[in-house]
């Protein structure tokens, strides 16, 4: 008897290599090649069918730049992160840990949408039973909802034929399979080509299909990274599951602003948008403690006020430096430049900083505020009432300004703060009521304006 075939495909790229290799000769990726028998080829095969039907060619300024409409999905936090709701004929991934709520959030806003469009909601891990019971449990009627559970991709683009949905949702993507492969569910092929049929399909009818996406252990989107290429948008839940608030942010958009995030608190009837969300990220201590400093974050289009915390302590020999929500690399560097530039030394001290909330810290923007909460931990001082800080810190010492100043201390002073450390270049050209700004160009010039206010 022969045996079939194997052929070894990366799990990041889908490239494949007729051998094992520890490093991926598309992606360079190491250890990210996983054995799979070869596919044989079908006669009538259309893997490779366009996702659009084609048109003319015609210069960048005889096409029309026709205005994109959203259709809200009754989620104001889901619609901020999609850049104003669905679109018609987009698609869009999201994934995350399980049980964080992707599959409670788009349930409400399927229930939502239901009222004035036709929606599909396709399940592959549960069945209908347990989709009425959850519904049951989140209080929505469902009346309009039309369920299918299936996994086998060839009945389902044949129900969306056959239904026209204005919404049709996959839960989850790694369930389903193709007939036109052999290779299980879930698998980097199968994935690949389920992924890319459903796009065609919602590129074709102008169907807004959203997909949901299953995560490894490092927090990605499973399966092939051409998944999330085809795709328009890719949302990210973050947040402890152990905690009531979740995260949406979005990764990837062509419809709306990448890196926005919308905030939910979860309850016994669902994700509930959270108005205010700066008040999740604030302390709620009464008097000021050493090592706390609010900082000014911008998320997408939003600024947001967070609580940094840090902790120095004595370390011994082998100090450490860990940090919660931020770059640890840039933890180390910041700590390097407060010993150059301000001659604060942590050289035998444990630094651990914490972003409080559960949120990630990726702009520069939040250096000095690190930096004076380091400060103010090493020396035992708090940092005064109402004080908030935002701003990058170089290598040379100097500080940087931080983009769209202006919003950050609006935000701030609406918020009740009253002092704020800033960079010169951020200083707002008119007094802000209520709020005294202090504008420096140097982090020793920082910690000096705190020891002063």
């Amino acid at each position: 008897m022969a045996r079939d075939k194997t052929i070894y495909t990366c799990r990041e790229c889908g490239g494949t290599s007729p051998k094992w290799l520890g490093q991926c000769p598309h992606c360079k990726a190491w250890n990210t090649l996983d054995e799979s028998v070869a596919e044989a080829p079908a006669a009538g095969r259309h893997r490779f069918q366009a996702l659009a039907r084609s048109q003319p060619v015609a210069t960048l300024a005889e096409i029309e730049a026709a205005h994109v409409e959203h259709e809200h999905t009754g989620q104001d936090e889901l619609d901020r992160v999609l850049g104003g709701g669905l679109v018609a004929g987009g698609v869009v991934l999201i994934g995350g840990d399980p049980g964080i709520g992707k599959s409670t959030l788009l349930l409400q806003a399927a229930d939502a949408m239901s009222a004035r469009l036709k929606v599909l909601y396709v399940s592959g891990e549960e069945s209908g039973a347990q989709l009425a019971l959850r519904a049951r449990r989140l209080g929505l009627t469902g009346r309009a909802v039309r369920v299918l559970a299936e996994i086998h991709l060839e009945k389902i683009l044949a129900t969306i034929e056959a239904e026209r949905p204005a919404l049709a949702v996959i839960d989850s993507i790694q369930t389903l399979y193709s007939e036109q492969l052999t290779s299980a569910p879930g698998s980097v092929a199968q994935v690949r080509e389920c992924a890319a049929q459903l796009t065609r399909v919602a590129k074709a009818s102008g169907i807004a299909v959203v997909l949901v996406g299953h995560v490894t252990k490092e927090g990605a989107i499973a399966g092939p990274r051409v998944l999330e290429h085809i795709v328009d948008t890719v949302l990210y839940f973050e947040g402890d599951t152990h905690s009531s608030f979740r995260l949406v942010r979005a990764i990837k958009n062509r419809f709306g602003a990448v890196n926005e995030i919308g905030v939910f608190a979860m309850t016994e009837r669902g994700l509930k948008g959270v108005a205010n969300p700066s008040a999740i990220f604030l302390s709620t201590q009464g008097e000021p403690v050493p090592g706390a400093c609010v900082l000014v974050t911008l998320e997408g289009t939003r600024p947001l006020l967070v609580e940094v915390q840090a902790l120095v302590d004595s370390g011994g020999p082998s100090p450490r430096r860990l940090s919660v929500g931020l770059d640890r690399d840039r933890l180390a560097m910041l700590l390097a430049v407060l010993h150059r530039h301000a001659g604060v030394s942590c050289m035998d001290q444990d630094v651990f900083v914490n972003a409080v909330g559960g949120v990630r810290i990726g702009e520069p923007a939040a250096d000095l505020a690190v930096l004076l909460a380091i400060t103010s931990s090493l020396r035992g001082r708090a940092l005064p009432r109402g004080f908030v800080a935002f701003g990058e810190v170089g290598l040379a010492g100097e500080v940087r300004p931080a983009p769209r100043g202006q919003e950050r201390l609006k935000e701030a002073a609406k918020l009740g703060f009253s002092v704020a450390v800033v960079p010169k270049a951020n200083a707002p050209k008119r007094p802000i009521e209520g709020l005294t700004v202090h504008a420096v160009e140097r982090i020793e010039q920082a910690i000096e304006a705190v020891r002063s206010a």
